[in-house]
């Protein structure tokens, strides 16, 4: 695993590679990349970090952000897509610490594809923006966020699809869906679509609220503790963020870190 503790321009190479984010500096951080790559990227230290990632023709890139930071931290990110390309940005927040992260997503070139995912185990104040924004003809971009809210986190997100004038045929689309345990926990989610030109699709879908009280008392009737419920429902929901890359071994590796950090944290 690269350490990232200056400020750098990466030229992503294909395949698979890992980054540590960890320094109490502020960082800039540019990611290029062309031709196949996955991503992954540990925050275990930061404060302020700007990530910027210019995604080339036809490249198909996957980056999968994961923070376990103990400490608070503030990250601003900007990607370009360009013509016939892919890319994929996931979130995985299973820390205790508050985390403020705007991210800003550009469709540049016909054809370009984005997904920006995020799964977060809310203990602390998690604030996201996230603008995804198409501006060329034939593009898609996609928002997913999908959180456990615990009984002392609150969580914002500002999610926000635009198609600009003259993208026709392009794509926008969200879902967002915060589940908490019991009642008093604070989330809010603003799903925003806004549209300047006429021939495209776009949709957005959103839903707050409890665990189904049957489904728990079910799981409990077999014999399971409301903190093993509570684990095994939050790692099934929040677990598919891993998928976004193509590793085995390092899937199994998140999913017994998740299962370890919601434990701890459903216990508090």
């Amino acid at each position: 695993m690269t350490p990232l503790r200056l400020n750098t321009d990466i030229l992503l190479k294909e395949g698979y590679s890992e980054y540590e984010i960890d320094s109490d500096r502020n960082l800039e951080i540019t990611f290029r990349g062309s031709g196949k790559c996955d991503v992954f990227v540990r925050i275990t230290r930061a404060d302020q970090v700007r990530i910027r990632s210019f995604i080339a023709e036809d490249a198909d890139v996957s980056i999968l952000f994961w923070n376990v930071s103990g400490t608070a931290c503030d990250i601003d990110e900007s990607h370009d897509v360009a013509a016939d390309a892919k890319l994929t940005i996931a979130y995985g927040e299973c820390n205790s610490a508050a985390t403020h992260r705007n991210t800003y997503v550009s469709l540049r070139g016909r054809q370009a594809q984005a997904l920006i995912s995020s799964a977060s185990l809310v203990s602390d104040r998690k604030n996201y923006s996230m603008n995804m924004v198409n501006f060329a003809p034939h593009t898609s971009g996609e928002i997913r966020n999908y959180a456990v809210v615990l009984k002392t986190g609150v969580l914002t997100i500002d999610a926000i699809g635009r198609i600009v004038k003259g993208a026709r045929r392009a794509e926008s689309h969200q879902t967002s869906r915060a589940l908490s345990f019991e009642d008093g926990q604070k989330s809010t989610i603003l799903p925003e679509l806004l549209i300047d030109e006429n021939d495209v699709q776009a949709s957005h879908a959103m839903s707050i609220g409890r665990m189904d009280e049957d489904q728990l008392y079910y799981m409990m009737s077999r014999g399971l503790t409301p903190q093993q419920c509570t684990t095994l429902i939050s790692t099934g929901y929040l677990m598919p963020i891993t998928e976004v890359i193509d590793n085995g071994e390092l899937r199994e590796t998140l999913r017994t870190e998740m299962e370890r950090k919601i434990a701890e944290l459903c216990s508090m």
